[in-house]
Protein backbone atom coordinates (compact mmCIF):
# COMPACT_ATOMS: atom_id res chain seq x y z
CA UNK A 1 0.00 0.00 0.00
CA UNK A 2 1.27 3.78 -1.14
CA UNK A 3 1.25 5.76 2.36
CA UNK A 4 2.00 8.94 0.43
CA UNK A 5 0.19 11.92 -0.24
CA UNK A 6 -1.19 12.65 -3.98
CA UNK A 7 -0.09 15.47 -5.41
CA UNK A 8 -3.81 17.02 -4.61
CA UNK A 9 -3.14 16.24 -1.18
CA UNK A 10 0.38 17.06 -0.52
CA UNK A 11 -0.44 20.67 -2.30
CA UNK A 12 -3.73 21.36 0.33
CA UNK A 13 -1.23 20.22 3.09
CA UNK A 14 1.72 22.63 1.79
CA UNK A 15 -0.86 25.70 1.58
CA UNK A 16 -3.27 24.76 4.59
CA UNK A 17 0.38 24.84 6.80
CA UNK A 18 1.63 27.62 5.47
CA UNK A 19 -1.77 29.61 5.62
CA UNK A 20 -1.84 28.62 9.90
CA UNK A 21 1.98 29.25 10.52
CA UNK A 22 1.52 32.92 8.73
CA UNK A 23 -2.15 33.64 10.64
CA UNK A 24 -2.66 31.48 13.06
CA UNK A 25 -0.40 32.34 16.46
CA UNK A 26 -0.88 31.90 20.27
CA UNK A 27 -1.80 35.37 20.62
CA UNK A 28 -4.27 35.27 17.69
CA UNK A 29 -5.93 31.67 19.52
CA UNK A 30 -6.19 33.34 23.19
CA UNK A 31 -7.92 36.35 20.96
CA UNK A 32 -10.24 34.22 19.71
CA UNK A 33 -10.84 32.41 22.69
CA UNK A 34 -11.69 34.69 24.23
CA UNK A 35 -14.25 36.56 22.15
CA UNK A 36 -18.13 35.43 22.52
CA UNK A 37 -18.29 33.48 19.70
CA UNK A 38 -15.57 31.27 19.95
CA UNK A 39 -14.24 31.14 16.24
CA UNK A 40 -13.03 33.92 13.75
CA UNK A 41 -15.07 35.14 11.27
CA UNK A 42 -12.39 36.69 9.57
CA UNK A 43 -10.04 33.16 9.68
CA UNK A 44 -13.17 31.08 9.20
CA UNK A 45 -14.01 33.25 5.19
CA UNK A 46 -10.01 32.90 4.76
CA UNK A 47 -9.94 28.57 5.08
CA UNK A 48 -13.00 28.80 2.94
CA UNK A 49 -11.58 30.80 0.05
CA UNK A 50 -8.49 27.82 0.44
CA UNK A 51 -10.59 25.47 -0.27
CA UNK A 52 -10.06 23.83 3.40
CA UNK A 53 -13.83 23.67 3.80
CA UNK A 54 -14.22 22.23 -0.11
CA UNK A 55 -11.63 19.69 1.06
CA UNK A 56 -14.37 17.93 3.34
CA UNK A 57 -17.12 17.17 0.47
CA UNK A 58 -16.96 15.05 -2.51
CA UNK A 59 -17.31 16.06 -5.74
CA UNK A 60 -20.67 15.07 -6.38
CA UNK A 61 -21.49 17.10 -2.68
CA UNK A 62 -19.74 20.16 -4.73
CA UNK A 63 -16.51 19.99 -2.93
CA UNK A 64 -13.46 18.37 -4.30
CA UNK A 65 -12.40 15.47 -1.74
CA UNK A 66 -14.36 14.00 0.94
CA UNK A 67 -13.01 11.25 1.09
CA UNK A 68 -10.63 9.50 4.82
CA UNK A 69 -7.38 10.66 3.42
CA UNK A 70 -8.70 14.22 2.91
CA UNK A 71 -9.99 14.49 5.50
CA UNK A 72 -7.28 13.39 7.29
CA UNK A 73 -4.59 15.68 6.25
CA UNK A 74 -6.85 19.01 6.55
CA UNK A 75 -7.65 17.93 10.33
CA UNK A 76 -3.60 17.05 10.99
CA UNK A 77 -2.77 20.40 10.07
CA UNK A 78 -5.29 22.36 11.62
CA UNK A 79 -4.71 20.06 14.56
CA UNK A 80 -0.72 20.65 14.41
CA UNK A 81 -1.66 24.59 14.73
CA UNK A 82 -4.32 24.58 17.36
CA UNK A 83 -7.15 25.72 15.24
CA UNK A 84 -10.31 26.34 17.59
CA UNK A 85 -13.02 27.24 14.28
CA UNK A 86 -15.52 24.45 14.04
CA UNK A 87 -14.74 22.93 10.89
CA UNK A 88 -15.28 19.59 12.14
CA UNK A 89 -19.12 20.53 13.11
CA UNK A 90 -20.37 22.65 10.65
CA UNK A 91 -18.33 20.78 7.78
CA UNK A 92 -18.19 17.48 8.85
CA UNK A 93 -21.00 16.85 11.10
CA UNK A 94 -24.15 19.00 10.44
CA UNK A 95 -22.75 20.35 6.80
CA UNK A 96 -22.11 16.30 6.41
CA UNK A 97 -25.19 15.20 6.67
CA UNK A 98 -27.48 17.70 5.07
CA UNK A 99 -25.11 17.05 1.91
CA UNK A 100 -25.39 12.54 2.65
CA UNK A 101 -29.71 13.21 3.42
CA UNK A 102 -30.42 16.46 1.90
CA UNK A 103 -33.07 16.94 -1.21
CA UNK A 104 -32.14 18.57 -4.01
CA UNK A 105 -33.73 21.51 -2.61
CA UNK A 106 -31.03 21.19 0.50
CA UNK A 107 -28.01 21.49 -1.96
CA UNK A 108 -28.03 25.41 -1.97
CA UNK A 109 -27.20 24.98 2.02
CA UNK A 110 -23.90 22.74 0.89
CA UNK A 111 -22.97 25.24 -1.11
CA UNK A 112 -23.14 27.81 1.30
CA UNK A 113 -21.40 26.03 3.82
CA UNK A 114 -18.37 25.80 1.10
CA UNK A 115 -18.18 28.87 0.47
CA UNK A 116 -17.93 30.12 4.48
CA UNK A 117 -21.05 31.37 4.67
CA UNK A 118 -23.47 29.72 6.48
CA UNK A 119 -23.00 27.88 10.05
CA UNK A 120 -24.11 24.83 11.47
CA UNK A 121 -24.12 22.90 14.31
CA UNK A 122 -25.26 18.78 14.97
CA UNK A 123 -27.65 19.11 18.09
CA UNK A 124 -28.00 14.96 18.61
CA UNK A 125 -26.31 14.50 22.60
CA UNK A 126 -28.88 14.33 25.19
CA UNK A 127 -27.81 14.69 28.92
CA UNK A 128 -28.40 10.76 29.54
CA UNK A 129 -27.03 9.69 26.49
CA UNK A 130 -23.31 9.46 26.90
CA UNK A 131 -21.64 7.88 24.05
CA UNK A 132 -24.94 5.75 22.93
CA UNK A 133 -25.66 7.11 19.52
CA UNK A 134 -29.25 5.46 19.30
CA UNK A 135 -31.02 6.97 22.56
CA UNK A 136 -32.39 9.81 21.73
CA UNK A 137 -35.25 11.45 24.15
CA UNK A 138 -36.48 13.88 22.23
CA UNK A 139 -39.16 13.78 20.12
CA UNK A 140 -40.60 15.06 16.31
CA UNK A 141 -44.66 14.89 16.68
CA UNK A 142 -46.57 15.50 13.16
CA UNK A 143 -48.77 17.76 13.15
CA UNK A 144 -50.61 18.45 9.33
CA UNK A 145 -47.64 19.37 7.35
CA UNK A 146 -45.72 20.40 10.69
CA UNK A 147 -43.18 18.84 13.09
CA UNK A 148 -43.52 19.41 16.93
CA UNK A 149 -39.82 18.91 18.41
CA UNK A 150 -39.66 18.68 22.33
CA UNK A 151 -36.48 17.88 23.98
CA UNK A 152 -32.93 18.32 25.21
CA UNK A 153 -29.62 18.54 23.40
CA UNK A 154 -26.46 18.55 25.66
CA UNK A 155 -23.06 19.92 24.61
CA UNK A 156 -23.73 21.08 21.18
CA UNK A 157 -20.83 22.46 20.07
CA UNK A 158 -21.13 25.78 17.76
CA UNK A 159 -24.89 26.41 18.56
CA UNK A 160 -24.46 29.84 19.56
CA UNK A 161 -22.88 30.91 16.00
CA UNK A 162 -24.99 28.95 13.87
CA UNK A 163 -27.64 29.37 11.43
CA UNK A 164 -29.47 26.38 11.63
CA UNK A 165 -29.00 23.49 13.82
CA UNK A 166 -29.19 19.76 12.33
CA UNK A 167 -31.55 17.86 15.22
CA UNK A 168 -32.29 14.21 15.86
CA UNK A 169 -35.85 13.55 17.17
CA UNK A 170 -37.31 10.20 17.93
CA UNK A 171 -40.56 9.46 15.20
CA UNK A 172 -41.22 6.28 16.99
CA UNK A 173 -39.86 3.45 18.53
CA UNK A 174 -38.18 2.50 21.52
CA UNK A 175 -35.90 5.45 23.76
CA UNK A 176 -32.65 3.01 22.81
CA UNK A 177 -33.80 1.60 19.37
CA UNK A 178 -31.44 2.40 16.38
CA UNK A 179 -34.79 2.75 14.12
CA UNK A 180 -37.73 5.75 14.15
CA UNK A 181 -34.10 8.69 14.76
CA UNK A 182 -35.12 11.75 12.37
CA UNK A 183 -32.83 14.65 11.58
CA UNK A 184 -34.64 18.15 11.11
CA UNK A 185 -33.14 21.66 10.15
CA UNK A 186 -33.74 23.90 12.47
CA UNK A 187 -33.19 27.66 12.76
CA UNK A 188 -31.01 28.64 15.71
CA UNK A 189 -33.65 31.68 16.31
CA UNK A 190 -36.69 29.72 16.11
CA UNK A 191 -39.46 30.24 18.33
CA UNK A 192 -39.05 27.49 21.34
CA UNK A 193 -35.43 27.00 21.25
CA UNK A 194 -33.16 28.11 23.76
CA UNK A 195 -29.34 28.22 23.85
CA UNK A 196 -27.28 28.35 26.72
CA UNK A 197 -24.22 28.62 25.68
CA UNK A 198 -20.34 28.57 27.80
CA UNK A 199 -16.67 27.92 26.68
CA UNK A 200 -15.10 24.66 26.39
CA UNK A 201 -12.16 23.78 27.98
CA UNK A 202 -9.87 22.64 24.41
CA UNK A 203 -11.14 25.95 22.85
CA UNK A 204 -14.43 26.91 20.79
CA UNK A 205 -18.12 27.31 22.34
CA UNK A 206 -20.76 24.30 23.23
CA UNK A 207 -24.28 25.24 24.32
CA UNK A 208 -26.97 23.46 25.99
CA UNK A 209 -30.19 23.44 23.60
CA UNK A 210 -33.97 23.45 24.86
CA UNK A 211 -36.80 22.66 22.35
CA UNK A 212 -39.91 23.95 23.74
CA UNK A 213 -43.05 23.24 21.26
CA UNK A 214 -40.55 23.83 18.14
CA UNK A 215 -42.66 23.78 15.04
CA UNK A 216 -41.32 23.25 11.51
CA UNK A 217 -42.25 22.18 8.24
CA UNK A 218 -42.83 18.97 7.49
CA UNK A 219 -39.74 19.41 4.61
CA UNK A 220 -37.82 20.53 6.91
CA UNK A 221 -36.94 16.46 7.20
CA UNK A 222 -33.80 15.38 5.60
CA UNK A 223 -33.97 12.31 4.62
CA UNK A 224 -36.87 9.27 5.14
CA UNK A 225 -39.15 9.44 8.63
CA UNK A 226 -37.01 7.20 11.07
CA UNK A 227 -34.57 6.01 9.20
CA UNK A 228 -31.29 8.85 9.76
CA UNK A 229 -29.14 6.49 12.23
CA UNK A 230 -27.11 4.82 9.67
CA UNK A 231 -26.36 8.36 8.30
CA UNK A 232 -25.70 9.59 11.60
CA UNK A 233 -23.00 6.99 12.45
CA UNK A 234 -21.07 7.19 9.46
CA UNK A 235 -20.92 11.05 10.42
CA UNK A 236 -19.86 10.27 13.45
CA UNK A 237 -17.23 7.85 12.37
CA UNK A 238 -16.30 10.66 9.86
CA UNK A 239 -15.72 13.01 12.55
CA UNK A 240 -14.19 10.53 15.25
CA UNK A 241 -11.38 10.09 11.94
CA UNK A 242 -10.76 13.54 12.05
CA UNK A 243 -10.55 13.97 15.43
CA UNK A 244 -7.82 11.77 15.82
CA UNK A 245 -5.88 13.61 13.17
CA UNK A 246 -6.26 16.55 14.76
CA UNK A 247 -4.45 15.05 17.85
CA UNK A 248 -1.84 13.28 16.03
CA UNK A 249 -1.27 16.88 14.73
CA UNK A 250 -1.43 18.23 18.06
CA UNK A 251 1.04 15.44 19.35
CA UNK A 252 3.49 16.56 16.39
CA UNK A 253 3.59 20.27 17.97
CA UNK A 254 3.60 18.74 21.39
CA UNK A 255 6.95 16.56 20.35
CA UNK A 256 8.18 19.70 18.42
CA UNK A 257 8.09 21.73 21.48
CA UNK A 258 9.32 19.30 23.55
CA UNK A 259 12.31 18.69 21.35
CA UNK A 260 13.41 22.17 21.29
CA UNK A 261 12.87 22.76 24.81
CA UNK A 262 14.99 20.33 25.36
CA UNK A 263 18.02 21.42 23.24
CA UNK A 264 18.17 24.94 24.78
CA UNK A 265 17.10 24.51 28.80
CA UNK A 266 20.33 24.81 30.62
CA UNK A 267 20.66 23.37 33.75
CA UNK A 268 24.25 22.36 35.42
CA UNK A 269 25.83 23.46 32.56
CA UNK A 270 24.64 21.26 29.98
CA UNK A 271 21.77 21.11 27.81
CA UNK A 272 18.72 19.22 29.60
CA UNK A 273 18.12 17.16 26.23
CA UNK A 274 21.66 15.51 26.94
CA UNK A 275 20.67 13.70 30.14
CA UNK A 276 19.90 10.00 29.48
CA UNK A 277 16.58 10.32 31.23
CA UNK A 278 15.30 12.56 29.11
CA UNK A 279 16.42 11.44 25.61
CA UNK A 280 14.64 7.79 26.69
CA UNK A 281 11.55 9.64 27.26
CA UNK A 282 11.53 11.87 24.27
CA UNK A 283 12.24 8.80 22.41
CA UNK A 284 9.58 6.77 24.17
CA UNK A 285 7.29 9.49 22.83
CA UNK A 286 8.52 9.44 19.20
CA UNK A 287 7.80 5.71 19.31
CA UNK A 288 3.92 6.62 20.78
CA UNK A 289 3.90 9.14 17.57
CA UNK A 290 4.73 6.06 15.00
CA UNK A 291 1.99 4.55 16.21
CA UNK A 292 -0.96 7.34 16.38
CA UNK A 293 -0.26 8.10 12.82
CA UNK A 294 -0.58 4.17 11.85
CA UNK A 295 -3.81 4.06 13.93
CA UNK A 296 -4.55 7.37 11.67
CA UNK A 297 -3.88 6.15 8.66
CA UNK A 298 -5.75 2.55 9.00
CA UNK A 299 -8.96 4.20 9.82
CA UNK A 300 -8.31 7.09 6.84
CA UNK A 301 -8.04 3.97 4.99
CA UNK A 302 -10.70 2.22 5.67
CA UNK A 303 -13.22 4.76 6.43
CA UNK A 304 -15.73 4.14 3.38
CA UNK A 305 -15.34 0.36 4.09
CA UNK A 306 -18.37 -1.69 5.51
CA UNK A 307 -20.29 -0.93 8.74
CA UNK A 308 -18.45 -3.45 10.82
CA UNK A 309 -15.00 -3.03 9.39
CA UNK A 310 -15.41 0.74 9.38
CA UNK A 311 -16.36 0.84 13.34
CA UNK A 312 -13.70 -1.61 14.39
CA UNK A 313 -10.55 0.61 12.68
CA UNK A 314 -12.72 3.62 13.82
CA UNK A 315 -12.45 2.28 17.63
CA UNK A 316 -9.21 0.66 17.34
CA UNK A 317 -7.74 4.67 15.87
CA UNK A 318 -9.85 6.39 18.98
CA UNK A 319 -8.34 3.85 21.78
CA UNK A 320 -4.78 3.84 20.72
CA UNK A 321 -5.08 8.08 20.23
CA UNK A 322 -6.34 8.50 23.55
CA UNK A 323 -3.76 6.53 24.98
CA UNK A 324 -1.36 7.14 23.03
CA UNK A 325 -2.17 11.18 23.54
CA UNK A 326 -2.46 10.94 26.94
CA UNK A 327 1.37 10.19 27.78
CA UNK A 328 2.05 12.93 25.50
CA UNK A 329 0.70 15.72 26.82
CA UNK A 330 1.49 14.62 30.52
CA UNK A 331 5.70 14.03 29.66
CA UNK A 332 5.83 16.99 27.30
CA UNK A 333 3.97 19.20 30.61
CA UNK A 334 6.68 17.55 33.30
CA UNK A 335 9.92 17.81 30.44
CA UNK A 336 9.04 21.45 30.46
CA UNK A 337 8.26 22.41 33.86
CA UNK A 338 6.19 25.16 35.06
CA UNK A 339 6.78 27.49 31.80
CA UNK A 340 4.10 24.57 29.90
CA UNK A 341 1.40 25.41 32.45
CA UNK A 342 1.33 29.26 31.20
CA UNK A 343 -1.39 30.84 28.94
CA UNK A 344 0.87 32.43 26.50
CA UNK A 345 3.26 29.65 25.60
CA UNK A 346 1.58 27.17 22.85
CA UNK A 347 1.79 23.99 24.77
CA UNK A 348 -0.76 24.44 27.17
CA UNK A 349 -3.77 25.02 24.92
CA UNK A 350 -2.14 22.04 22.75
CA UNK A 351 -2.20 19.72 25.73
CA UNK A 352 -5.59 20.62 26.67
CA UNK A 353 -6.86 19.92 22.92
CA UNK A 354 -4.94 15.89 23.40
CA UNK A 355 -6.64 15.00 26.52
CA UNK A 356 -10.36 16.59 25.67
CA UNK A 357 -10.31 15.13 21.95
CA UNK A 358 -10.57 11.70 23.99
CA UNK A 359 -13.57 12.61 25.63
CA UNK A 360 -15.59 13.70 22.44
CA UNK A 361 -17.52 10.23 20.01
CA UNK A 362 -16.18 8.02 22.91
CA UNK A 363 -13.26 7.54 25.19
CA UNK A 364 -10.76 5.20 25.13
CA UNK A 365 -12.84 2.80 27.65
CA UNK A 366 -15.88 2.72 25.80
CA UNK A 367 -14.11 1.96 22.52
CA UNK A 368 -12.00 -0.98 24.01
CA UNK A 369 -15.35 -2.66 24.74
CA UNK A 370 -16.76 -1.58 21.49
CA UNK A 371 -13.98 -3.11 19.87
CA UNK A 372 -14.29 -6.48 21.49
CA UNK A 373 -17.88 -6.47 21.11
CA UNK A 374 -17.33 -5.67 16.87
CA UNK A 375 -14.45 -8.41 16.78
CA UNK A 376 -15.99 -11.45 18.46
CA UNK A 377 -19.77 -11.44 17.25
Amino acid sequence: MNFELTDERQMLQDSLRRFLRDKYDTATRNAILESDTGLSTEIWAELAELGVISALFTQDQGGFGGRGFDIAVVFEELGRAGVVEPLLDTGILAGGLVADLGQDDKQELVEQVIAGTLQMAFAHGEPTSRYDLNRVKTTARKDGASIVLNGAKAVVVNAEAADLLVVSARESGAVDSEQGISLFLVPADAKGVSIQGYALLAGGRAAEVMLDNVIIPDTARLGKPGGAFAAIEARIATASVAQCAETLGAMETACALTRDYLGTRTQFGRLIGTFQALAHRMADLMIEMEQARSAVINAAGHLEAGRETRERYVSAAKNLIGRAGRLVAEDAIQMHGGIAMTQDYELAHIAKRIIMADHRFGDTDHHLERFIAITTR
